[in-house]
């Protein structure tokens, strides 16, 4: 390579044409999945304090976001579920008619075209807010095995694309699979949180889907921050069991872990976003101490720089606006009454 004066880098960034050719890493409307909060009642449509712009949906408010989100060309959601009744088995997680399940049917009714994925977890249902059945005051594994695959066959026959074990359990993604392929839901893809880490970045999710654990914490079976190699061998395990797409959470953080997971495996790689990480964000561009969008992509580009293939964000809806203006589209007839 010539050395200065005869090589100039900054030839390639002295234009923004020259700039956006150049670029190596590009944001895509279709990386994005949009999380969603679906709960009982009627006429709910109930911001969430610490996530501004996120909300909980009741299923009759939940057909015009969906019909939105659609709108705005992002390909997928992700479904959480805040139920009518907790119990120490998370009972309406597998209920055919739980909240999630009547979600799928309603988002399938005005936006066939979505991508419609659930996530599964016993955490938002159970009355002590961990993720799997208690035993002598600890989590116990494969009693929780069972239940889990419950949930995601419940949701697979209510009509959901694709299924997300989240527990972090040992054996999960085996027994999902197993039971899925028992009842002809052989083609039903399964995208594991393969390597979910016991991260505080998740306070205001907590708060959005209702979540928090009654005691303790989730360290005993979500992966501990300061380990690498081990989440290494979460993911080798989830795909080894099944998993069609294997996930980093939290993503910002640990932009590390992605990086080696995209050299390591060749299935897609997602990574999530999650709700700290927007929060900070969120509040930080209140207060004007940062330029909240510049923040946002820069963020969103970090991540696919890093490796992933798709991107779980509550960010997603107002990405896709922006996108949508760089492109010339926003404003076209059938566009303009977006709202984020």
């Amino acid at each position: 390579m010539a050395n200065f004066p005869q090589t100039r880098l900054r030839r390639l960034r002295e234009s923004p044409t020259l700039r956006k050719m150049a670029q190596e890493t590009r944001l895509s409307i279709n990386d994005f999945i949009y999380p969603l909060f679906v709960t009982h009642g009627r006429d709910v449509r109930e911001e969430i304090e610490p996530m501004p712009g996120c909300y909980q949906f009741s299923l009759d408010k939940l057909s015009a976001e969906a019909a939105l989100i659609a709108e705005l060309g992002i390909p997928g959601v992700l479904l959480f579920g805040i139920p009518a009744r907790k119990d120490p088995l998370g009972s309406e997680a597998y209920d055919p008619h739980g909240i999630v399940q009547e979600a799928i049917g309603v988002i399938k009714q005005v936006a066939p075209q979505l991508l419609v994925v659930t996530d599964v977890c016993l955490c938002e249902y159970t009355d002590h807010g961990h993720c799997g059945v208690i035993k002598d005051g600890k989590i116990d594994n494969d009693p929780s095995l069972e239940l889990l695959a419950q949930s995601a066959l419940s949701h697979t026959e209510a009509g959901a694309d694709m299924v997300a074990p989240s527990a972090m359990m040992d054996g999960q993604v085996r027994a999902i699979r197993q039971i899925l392929d028992a009842h002809s839901f052989q083609n039903t893809p399964i995208m594991a949180y393969a390597a979910k880490y016991a991260s505080s970045f998740y306070g205001p999710f907590r708060v959005a889907a209702e979540s928090t654990p009654q005691f303790g914490d989730r360290r005993s079976y979500q992966l501990d921050p300061a380990s690498l190699r081990q989440a290494m061998r979460e993911i080798e395990l989830d795909i080894d069991e099944g998993a069609d797409i294997v996930m980093v959470k939290p993503a910002l953080a640990y932009l590390d872990v992605l990086s080696k997971a995209r050299e390591s495996f060749n299935l897609p790689l997602a990574a999530y976003n999650v709700s700290g990480e927007y929060s900070m964000v969120k509040a930080a561009a209140q207060k004007g101490w940062i330029d909240g969008q510049r923040i946002t992509i820069e963020i969103l580009t970090a991540i696919k720089r890093a490796g992933a293939d798709i991107v779980i964000s509550y960010h997603a809806k107002e990405v896709a606006q922006m996108l949508l203006k760089e492109e010339g589209i926003y404003g076209q007839a059938g566009v303009t009454s977006l709202r984020i």
